[in-house]
């Protein structure tokens, strides 16, 4: 028996996710955890069920995830971009949609180092007359 998958990864900020769709009913598994208990907003969740709601894949494919590095919103970001790179290996059809709404596109933004002689990235100490 062959196992027919799909495998999209995705990065964002400091988070990696390395996404498979299988087959199967719509069910979504990140880090073998429930995908409710492991993104805690709404706002995340859908923003990971954005792919497939935009190419009307939700109840086709399982979608197991693997994340690590970052936070919540880095880590839904990086599913986010693999669930839509493994949608275009699943048909190229897709990937015109996809891209038009911007779900193939690595979100290169990150934090800024702290530079020396500044309280950080940009902020500088306070200045002091006396």
């Amino acid at each position: 028996m062959t196992l027919i998958q799909y495998y999209g990864t995705g990065r964002r900020k400091t988070s990696t996710a390395r996404v498979f769709l299988r087959p199967g009913t719509g069910t979504i598994t990140v880090n073998y955890r429930e995908f409710a208990d492991f993104f805690p907003t709404a706002v995340l969740r859908t923003e990971i069920r954005q792919p497939l709601q935009l190419t009307e894949t939700a109840d086709k494919f399982d979608i197991l995830a693997t994340v690590a590095g970052g936070g919540v919103a880095g880590q839904a970001g990086a599913v986010r971009l693999g669930i839509a790179r493994a949608l275009c290996h699943y048909s190229l059809e897709l990937r015109p949609a996809l891209k038009k709404e911007g779900l193939l596109t690595r979100d290169a933004r990150a934090k800024e180092r702290k530079k020396y002689g500044l309280a950080g990235a940009r902020k500088r100490f306070q200045f002091s007359k006396r």
